[in-house]
Order: C-alpha cells, then sequence, then structure tokens
C-alpha cells in the first residue's frame, strides 16, 4: 500500500501559508475583533434602555449582550490559534480551535439564561412598573439593528470561510435580535395595556429561548469536535469528483471524511492495476488531489494505493466505480 497526502492549496505549491490563506485569517480576524467593538456598543445601548425603564425583560436583553462581549472575544483567540501551522505537537494543525469557542459561547448563554430566570423570579412576585418606556424602547431597538446587521455579515463570511466561531456568534447575535423583537413587542403591549407582571413574563420566555439556543450551539460545537463527516451533498460531490478524475485505475472505496472548523479531511482507497508503476499511480492521485483542492477549501487528501487483488467489486466492473 502506497500513502499519499496532500494538503490543500498550501501543498500543491510547495509553499508555507499561502497568500490567500493570510488574507482570509486576516478577513475572519478582522470581523471577530469588530465583532467585540460591535457587541461593546449594543450592550451600552442595552443597559442604557434596562436604566431607563427598570424591565426586566431589558435587563435580560442586556444581560445576553455581555455574553456576547465574551463570547466575541473567545471567538477572536480561537480564530488566531485556529489559523496557526501545524507544529510539532499538532502536526494536523489547529483547526478544532473554533469548536472550544463555540463550546464555551453555549456555556455561556445557559448560564445568562438561568441568571434571567432569576431576575424574571423576583419581579414576578413583586411587579414594577416601567419608567421612560417609549425613549427606552427607542433604544433597544437601534441596538437591535445594529446587532441584526452585523449578525448576517457574520454568518455569511463565516460560512464563506467554513469558520464555527464566527457562525456561533453570528447565530448568537441573531438569536439576540429575535429576542429583541419579541421584548419590544411584549413591552408596547405591558405599556397599553397597562399589565405589568407582562415584563417579567417576557423575561422568562427570553430565557427558555436563549436556553434552547445555547443547547443547539454546544450541540452543533459538540459534533465538529467528535469528527463529524460532510453533508450528504457534500460527499456525493467528492465522490463525483473523484470518480471522474481517476481515469487509468480500478476501483475506490473506504471513503472517509471528516470537518476540523475550516479544514475538511478526506482520505479512501485507490485500486490500480498490480503491474501499474508508482509513477502512473501518482500522476492518477496527483489528479484527484488538484480536482478536490480546486473545489474544497483547505482540503487534506489521504489516497492509499492498492493493487488490484484488494478490490472489492467483481472484476471488469465498469468505470472506476465506489465499492
Amino acid at each position: 500500500m502506497i500513502g499519499r497526502k496532500k494538503e490543500g492549496a498550501a501543498a500543491a505549491n510547495g509553499s508555507g501559508v499561502s497568500e490567500t490563506k493570510r488574507k482570509r485569517h486576516n478577513k475572519v480576524a478582522a470581523l471577530a475583533a469588530w465583532s467585540i467593538v460591535i457587541s461593546l456598543a449594543v450592550l451600552v445601548l442595552k443597559a442604557g434602555a434596562w436604566w431607563l425603564t427598570g424591565s426586566v425583560a431589558l435587563y435580560s436583553d442586556a444581560l445576553e449582550s455581555i455574553v456576547n462581549v465574551i463570547a466575541s472575544a473567545a471567538a477572536l483567540w480561537a480564530i488566531r490559534v485556529s489559523y496557526r501551522p501545524a507544529d510539532e505537537d499538532h502536526q494536523h494543525g489547529h483547526h478544532k480551535a473554533e469548536y472550544f469557542s463555540a463550546v464555551l459561547e453555549g456555556v455561556l448563554i445557559v448560564l445568562a439564561a438561568l441568571m434571567i430566570f432569576a431576575a424574571a423570579w423576583d419581579a414576578l412576585r413583586t411587579p414594577i412598573a416601567i419608567e421612560q418606556p417609549w425613549e427606552g424602547l427607542a433604544v433597544n431597538a437601534a441596538a437591535s439593528v445594529i446587532n441584526a446587521v452585523w449578525a448576517m455579515i457574520l454568518i455569511r463570511v463565516g460560512l464563506a470561510e467554513k469558520s464555527p466561531a464566527l457562525v456561533a456568534d453570528g447565530r448568537h447575535i441573531m438569536t439576540d435580535v429575535v429576542t429583541s423583537i419579541g421584548v419590544l413587542t411584549g413591552l408596547v403591549g405591558s405599556i397599553v395595556t397597562g399589565f405589568a407582571i407582562l415584563d417579567p413574563l417576557l423575561a422568562l420566555l427570553v430565557a427558555i429561548n436563549i436556553l434552547y439556543q445555547g443547547w443547539q450551539v454546544i450541540g452543533s460545537s459538540l459534533s465538529g469536535l467528535m469528527d463529524k463527516a460532510v453533508s450528504v451533498e457534500d460527499n456525493l460531490r467528492i465522490r463525483e469528483l473523484i470518480s471522474i478524475n481517476s481515469k487509468g485505475a480500478i476501483e475506490v472505496h473506504d471513503l472517509k471524511t471528516r470537518i476540523a472548523g475550516r479544514a475538511t479531511f478526506i482520505e479512501f482507497h485507490l485500486i490500480v492495476d498490480a503491474d501499474m508503476t508508482v509513477r502512473e499511480s501518482h500522476v492518477i492521485c496527483d489528479r484527484i488531489e488538484e480536482a478536490l483542492i480546486s473545489e474544497i477549501p483547505s482540503v487534506r487528501v489521504l489516497i492509499h494505493v492498492e493493487p488490484d487483488d484488494e478490490a472489492k467489486l467483481p472484476k471488469g466492473t465498469a468505470a472506476v466505480p465506489f465499492a
């Protein structure tokens, strides 16, 4: 068996970290840094809205913004670590660092929800009238608009660059936006009807929603830490690319994939004629690797080349099939 491994564009051109990778790293890191600044600005606005009104629902909204600030700082650290090149102790790179940030964010979300539960319970027992409601709601609405725009940017770039930390941060902020919309709508109803008890009830609903989102963030991040395979759609595309570019081989089998942050790891067995030279099999492997690298960012390909007596399908099976 001949094992061959190639690591993305960097291995293709024989230079360490490519200029493209540097640009992508700078782009992702810059967004993560700006996320801290924007989260702090939104926190100030939401804390101001709570200070103006005394609303426990707006307090819960502001509390979640504190989580956003901490989570954004953790995401920046994780992104910087994840882009470090492989070293002696981490020979496959540091890609999974971003998952730790996402797990931390999920835990912080859960802690924020528990604190909101406590505040809402106190307010349920002794409801407080909301002061300067319309001014406070206006300030909170402005903060929500900023959050919505920023969340969409983080999610879009995070998905494009395969950054779990950015995606988790964006989705968490978008959850904050949905929560804020619910709080604002409910508080308007509370002000109009005069039912002060609606305020703590809204805070409880916010806490339940935050708990659910925290669980979702933790669950998706743990899947990444457990080497989750690529999606069905990506798997089919990978199989197609291998089949199209494996002319000269006999069979492909034992395809395995896993995702680690931005990196996608692909390995499989390639069956060739036992009389084929190493050079000839090398050409086939290069062709397959180059096709995968051109389609999948930060891919790592490991091909096990084996003679035809290791084939799993009957002899004469057509067109380089998968076993």
